[in-house]
């Protein structure tokens, strides 16, 4: 992995109006790999992707690939190459999946009509049920469904950073198992995607690097495998049943 992170946050602080949610952030993510954030209801999980994203006003350090993104709009974050995967999903609920997979992929619509198809094929090898149902309108897609579109069509537009807020959030654990999976293949392929989860078994088990977020501080961090393995993080996230 490179030694210089893709993603640089120091002492990000960031709310809504006068009611900061967090206080001092630190995280870091290497380029190609699976980065963590766990912690409980309420603490700051997607206000930090919020924040990261543009969409949030923020105080503190934000580097991108070296370069500092704090004073750049949302627009010009996606332009960079970041995106994000809300908890809500975000679909054309009217619009047929394919029609919400070629959106995705406005980075790069002044790309050559063939490379765009060659993505458009890759986001179908990913996810063959989208390729499936790719002329059913995004609404009457299955939860775990409207997530794989969610995900495949962030990943039209060929991110460098892909960030993801509670990606197993309502879904059945048969499906839950299965997002995990892709998320474990996307990683396969080089990607930095920077996870956001209250699943912590989950979450640890895919992921390089792992943090624990809890009301608006990082209470813990290091790497995955030692966090899964922390007598606090067991009691407080896991339990007592095995991964």
């Amino acid at each position: 992995m490179a030694t210089t992170p893709l993603l640089q946050v120091s002492a990000l602080h960031a709310g809504y109006g006068r009611a900061e949610v967090l206080s001092g952030i630190d995280i870091r993510a290497a380029t190609g790999s699976v980065v963590a954030v766990v912690g409980p209801n309420g603490a700051g999980k997607s206000t930090l992707l919020n924040a990261l994203m543009g969409v949030l006003p923020s105080r503190g350090e934000i580097l991108f690939d070296g370069a500092p993104v704090q004073r750049l709009s949302l627009e010009q974050r996606v332009q960079r190459g970041i995106a994000l995967v809300p908890e809500t999903r975000a679909l054309f609920a009217t619009m047929p999946v394919a029609d919400n997979l070629l959106l995705g992929g406005y980075r790069q619509r002044h790309a050559p009509r063939a490379e765009q198809s060659a993505r458009l094929a890759e986001v179908y090898a990913l996810f063959p049920r989208l390729h499936e149902r790719r002329a059913q309108a995004a609404g009457t897609l299955s939860g775990g469904e409207r997530q794989m579109l969610a995900i495949g069509r962030a990943l039209m537009g060929q991110p460098r950073l892909l960030m993801l807020d509670e990606p197993s959030l309502g879904l059945a654990p048969l499906v839950v198992r299965e997002i995990f999976r892709i998320i474990e293949r996307l990683r396969e392929t080089g990607a930095t995607i920077l996870l956001i989860e209250q699943n912590a078994r989950a979450a640890l088990a895919v992921a390089d690097q792992a943090y624990v977020l809890e009301t608006g501080a990082i209470a813990l961090s290091g790497p995955a495998a030692e966090l899964a393995a922390d007598p606090r993080v067991i009691e407080t996230y896991l339990g007592k049943a095995r991964a």
